[in-house]
């Protein structure tokens, strides 16, 4: 009996040693900031703009076995777009109530990819309101680096947001949110 403690904590000792000596296959990275952008692109009667932020938080479980993303979060401040014009970036926060919704964010819950192909199944929250999407996106991997790239179409009214106006004329409900978003590998 005496035999049998003592080879068993011989094997529950090498299963501990072990538990903290074998490589992590999962590992959480994050997005470059410098070389990361998220933009919008929207509609009026008079005229098309575009918004970018280059002020993307992003986190990534990255799996070094598979060589693929497992989940990813992502928040954008609301107030960090810039469209190059300081008046309309103003009233798009006024109008995203940018004050008491601050952030766009996107959690993935189910992650696929297929020769470079990924589609990410999660929740889109804007403006206060959590709504399941699907995104579609280019992995990208050179120099150590992975890029993901996409875009997909959000409609304002979806997300209980009051379509801006100008001249009377209000914008499209359709807006177009791109990612470049970048990790070191």
């Amino acid at each position: 009996m005496k035999n049998y403690i003592i080879l068993n904590g011989y094997w529950l000792a090498i299963v501990v040693l072990c538990a903290f000596v074998a490589p992590m296959a999962k590992r959480k990275v994050m997005a470059d900031k410098a070389a990361s952008t998220v933009s919008y692109a929207a509609k009026h009667p008079l005229h098309n703009w575009e918004g970018v932020s280059h002020d993307v938080n992003c986190a990534m479980i990255y799996n070094d076995e598979s060589k693929q993303p497992e989940s990813i979060a992502v928040s954008i401040k609301v107030a960090s777009f810039d469209s190059d014009n300081n008046n309309r970036d103003s009233h798009a926060v006024e109008a995203m109530e940018g004050i008491k919704y601050p952030n766009v964010t996107f959690t993935s819950s189910d992650i696929k990819s297929d020769n470079g192909a990924l589609t990410a199944k999660g929740t889109l929250t804007f403006h206060g309101v959590a709504r399941p999407v699907t995104l579609q996106a280019t992995s990208k991997e050179a120099g150590g680096k992975m890029t993901l790239i996409g875009e997909f179409p959000v409609n304002m009214t979806d997300y209980k947001i009051e379509r801006p106006s100008l001249m009377g004329m209000k914008t499209e409900d359709a807006m177009i949110l791109r990612f470049n978003v970048v990790f070191s590998l």
